[in-house]
């Protein structure tokens, strides 16, 4: 496979400083046409609650059966990929219909076409082929399983769609606010229903926030989400937007089936185009950009699934040619802006979001150079595997030293309104896991290195890392803690705890081996002390255990080799134990040693012929660096 290279310009996503750190009038929202002004949903608009007259409510709803021809203003009237009682699927290049031959006056006679499967060309090279739900599986069951799911959260539903836009989206924007919201206004029956069943499933998790809801029992989330589920199976037989935006959204759930569901959604965005350059397509300007935020959310999805699991990348460059983001993208500003206590800022989530993209390209790329089975096989085989993963590394720690840098300054830690939530900790995080990622892999190769100056260097600045990371953690607050995270983190906390025992096999003092049990044992405490305001954590201490129980054993290995000295050499006996752990921390996290992201076939590898020779100093920058975390940690401690 092909890893995202640093130099691809497609890919680059564009610095956005933060422009409302100080007090100025709010930026103006685009012209509009009239007919999306008025189509614009009243706040006012509220569907009737649940009562004892809701089926015979229902049996008088009209339901849309084509927008195209729905009466008055909509923005729904010419889309693609949220079209009523169709779906359309993007006609590949080297597939069985001829995309030169697809138009839409014309169907033509392949048996592996639906009745009434049409064409519809968006752009001069990308036809998709429209096909009927109608004779797709369980069809017909839809409207009793959107019946059932709302029934489900009755009376309830209205408000926690309002939770839902209040909390999770502005800070993981992959639904359109004022589709979804035109859309429940007429009836919930014209959702997918696993999507429906989704926004239900993350709403519920801020019950306590809405005055309204908060006294009252909540919804059976297991119930919702078994029908969600059921109702996926369905969906992707008949793929839309919405079944992408659902399953990313039910994602964000922790679940051991989560790599293979990610694969699924990769599929069907695939058959939605999702991949593919849409800036010049045929479609309505609002739903280009809900494709690229969905886009860049699946291929989030993708790279951090692929951490976290240890497996392949389902996402090449080879077949991306998705444009970066921009501030157009985004429908919603200041002026969507919610005061209501415990909201999340909206224009504060649109920059976070973007700069989760371009900090997930860096990860694409360090898990292509670092960890796929090619490179990995390089830096084995190398005679000098330190020196081999160090050349690998360096322009990946440039480019995560200039993302840290360029950061905007409502993203930092101590950046937090009074009753707002702020999201920025799962960007944080994911950054301090990124570089604990790429220092991994070079700390695993420290065993078999032979020169002790570089040892020295590489150890330092791990520890930087760990010791950093961990004090990042220890200062998030409460309006942190209770906010919208993203899948990833449950993992990238506990990898921060596997990361300091990982380093500890590389000390060689029983001094800074006590030392990193402090720290681990200090680390693990934040950790339970934090639970009862973020309640994934349990999974992260769990990764943690198996980790700290091996460094605690070889502290006390140590102990016994002393001979009532305060603070002895380690001898070899002790520092081979310790290599030897290596292998052991990996399989007691559950991750497989041979971890592969796809091949970067632009990047050389040290170990092919070059006439260059690394000198130490060239790799002195990744402790010189250590500047950017110190400064971290000075700025965490006056925060406190």
């Amino acid at each position: 496979m092909i890893a995202l290279s640093p130099h691809d310009s497609r890919l680059k996503a564009k610095k956005s400083d933060c422009t409302f750190v100080e007090k100025i009038p709010p930026r103006k929202r685009k012209s509009i046409s009239r007919e999306e002004e008025l189509d614009r949903p009243s706040g006012s608009t509220v569907r009737p609650k649940f009562s004892e007259s809701t089926d015979l409510r229902r049996s008088q709803e009209t339901v849309v059966e084509d927008y195209a021809n729905l009466k008055g203003p909509t923005l729904l009237k010419r889309t693609l990929g949220l079209q009523r009682r169709h779906h359309g699927l993007l006609i590949g290049s080297s597939g069985s219909v001829e995309p030169v031959f697809a138009t839409a006056e014309k169907v033509l006679a392949n048996p592996s076409t639906s009745h009434g499967t049409s064409f519809q060309r968006v752009g001069n090279h990308d036809v998709f082929m429209i096909r009927p739900d109608q004779g797709t599986e369980q069809y017909e069951e839809e409207t009793a399983d959107l019946d059932a799911i709302e029934d489900l959260v009755a009376p309830h539903g209205r408000a926690l769609i309002n939770l839902y836009f209040r909390i999770v989206h502005p800070s993981f924007p992959i639904l359109h606010k004022r589709v979804y919201l035109e859309k429940y206004d007429r009836t919930h029956r014209e959702f997918s229903p696993v999507l429906l069943a989704a926004v239900y499933i993350l709403a519920t998790g801020y019950w306590s926030y809405n005055q309204e809801l908060s006294g009252s029992p909540a919804p059976d989330v297991n119930a919702l989400e078994t029908l969600a589920l059921k109702c996926m199976n369905y969906a992707v037989h008949r793929p839309k937007l919405s079944t992408v935006e659902a399953g990313l959204l039910l994602l964000q759930r922790s679940r051991e089936t989560f790599w293979p569901f990610t694969a699924q959604m990769v599929a069907v965005g695939q058959d939605l185009g999702l991949h593919k350059d849409c800036s010049s397509w045929n479609i309505p300007e609002w739903e280009r950009g809900l494709r690229k935020r969905l886009a860049w959310a699946l291929f989030m999805q993708d790279k951090w699934a692929s951490l976290v699991q240890g497996r392949p990348s389902h996402i090449i460059i080879a077949d991306w040619s998705v444009e970066p983001l921009v501030e157009q993208d985004f429908p919603e500003n200041f002026a969507d802006e919610n005061d209501e206590e415990g909201s999340t800022e909206v224009e504060k989530g649109r920059i976070l979001f973007t700069s989760m993209v371009s900090l997930t390209q860096i990860l694409s790329g360090v898990l292509a150079s670092l960890y796929s089975a090619i490179a990995e096989s390089d830096i084995r085989n190398s005679s000098d595997a330190t020196t081999g993963a160090l050349m690998k590394a360096k322009p990946l720690q440039i480019r995560l030293k200039e993302w840290y840098a360029d950061l905007p300054q409502c993203l930092n830690i101590e950046q937090v309104k009074f009753r707002k939530l702020s999201s920025s900790g799962y960007l944080l995080l994911a950054y301090w896991a990124t570089e604990i990622t790429l220092h991994r892999a070079i700390v695993r190769t420290l065993a078999t290195c032979a020169n002790p100056e570089l040892v020295s260097i590489c150890r330092q600045a791990a520890l930087a890392r760990s010791m950093s990371s961990m004090a990042f953690v220890k200062a998030l607050k409460p309006e942190h803690w209770q906010s919208f995270w993203y899948f990833a983190s449950e993992y990238s906390l506990g990898l921060i705890g596997i990361f300091e025992a990982l380093v500890s096999t590389t000390l060689e003092s029983t001094k800074d081996l006590e030392s990193s049990v402090d720290r681990l044992d200090q680390y693990q405490w934040t950790l339970k002390m934090s639970k009862h305001t973020a309640g994934f954590l349990d999974k992260s201490i769990a990764m943690i255990g198996p980790a700290a129980k091996d460094l605690k054993q070889r502290v006390s290995s140590v102990d016994n080799l002393s001979n009532g000295y305060r603070d002895p050499p380690i001898n070899e006996s002790v520092k081979l134990h310790s290599r030897s752990t290596l292998s052991n921390i990996y399989q007691a996290e559950d991750k497989p040693d041979d971890v592969s992201s796809g091949h970067n076939d632009l990047t050389m590898s040290p170990m092919h012929t070059s006439p260059y020779h690394p000198d130490v100093g060239d790799f002195a920058f990744f402790n010189v660096d250590l500047g950017l975390e110190q400064s971290f940690m000075e700025d965490v401690a006056t925060f406190e």
